[in-house]
């Protein structure tokens, strides 16, 4: 799969990220969702029940379909190795969305990566 498009504008140096060790769960398939997360540094292993969906590097995004269609977290995201994470929060994530179109357009871009992405694997 193409390397999905750069988030790191959400990731600069002044911003706060929230650190999770290796092994950690940043969230839970089912849980409720407020926030989607930039990868600052490190690896997140994305899976739904005991199958690998994807492992994300820096500056991807992920949870962000909770936040698109106010469901819980369709997948479990794991720490594969120490992390730092900047939450987006619903609020910020609509804001970027109808103040910045580039944002929107990138945001889509992964969505459609993932999609085509899964239709090879399932397909």
């Amino acid at each position: 799969m193409k390397q999905e498009a750069s988030f790191n504008v959400l990731t600069g140096n002044n911003i706060d990220a929230q650190p999770f060790k290796a092994g950690s769960v940043i969230f839970r398939e089912g849980d409720e969702a407020s926030e989607l997360f930039v990868i600052k540094s490190g690896q997140v292993r994305i899976q739904i029940g005991n199958r690998t969906v994807t492992e994300l590097v820096a500056d991807s995004i992920f949870g962000e379909m909770a936040l698109i269609d106010n469901e819980p977290r369709s997948a479990t995201a794991i720490a594969v190795t120490d992390v730092e994470l900047v939450a987006v929060s619903e609020k910020q994530f609509l804001f970027l969305v109808s103040q910045t179109p580039y944002f929107a357009l990138k945001l889509m871009r992964v969505l459609a990566q993932r999609l085509r992405a899964t239709n090879k694997t399932f397909g």
